[in-house]
């Protein structure tokens, strides 16, 4: 399954039918989702995130970095254990639709909404409440954060309004800093 390069992260996830449901999601996505880099012009992202599999590894960054903060008492503690998974599932799927439905040239900026309404339009084939699918939809439609217009589109994205939607973007933001430099060994972060 093309959804196995995800096992750490999916490993995170407490909840079985939550990490059920993101495993369906992520093989859901398009093929170029595994392959394409971070960013389309190399201008966005740090070093580890560019190249084949660039994406993959900046989902796994962000999963990362929303894993420990959450893990950690001083702001785990604000989150259930249900809304821990469902932030680490966010960040999992968040820029499932970078390029689009099927894969165009360059970013899509719209693609945070894209992607929430690729989750609502495939709920069916989640374990996911309603309730839950509005929760994700709330954190991946606005993980763009203050960067929400773009000169070439009339789309406005959400800012994120609740402490859901600020750790996901949070994360997201993270682990697009150039001056991150994160290890991989056979496409794991290195400990």
């Amino acid at each position: 399954m093309k959804s196995d390069i995800f096992n750490k992260e999916l490993s995170y996830i407490k909840n079985d039918r939550y990490r059920e449901s993101a495993r369906v999601m992520l093989e859901l996505l398009p093929d170029y989702f595994y392959e394409v880099p971070a960013s389309s012009t190399g201008k966005y992202h740090p070093s580890f995130s560019l190249g084949d599999g660039g994406l993959v590894r900046h989902v796994k960054v962000a999963v990362r970095l929303g894993y420990e903060i959450i893990g950690g008492k001083t702001i785990g503690d604000k989150f259930t254990s249900d809304e821990k998974d469902l932030v680490l599932i966010a960040l999992l799927l968040h820029d499932g639709l970078k390029s689009g439905l099927t894969k165009e040239t360059y970013t899509r900026f719209d693609h945070p909404v894209l992607m929430a309404n690729y989750l609502k339009e495939n709920k069916e084939k989640t374990k996911f409440t309603e309730k839950e699918i509005e929760l994700l939809v709330g954190m991946i439609s606005s993980h763009m954060g203050e960067w929400n217009t773009n000169q070439y589109s009339d789309v406005v994205l959400p800012i994120p309004s609740n402490k859901y939607e600020k750790m996901v973007h949070m994360c997201d933001m993270l682990a697009s800093r150039k001056f991150l430099d994160v290890k991989f060994v056979n496409n794991d972060i290195e400990s």
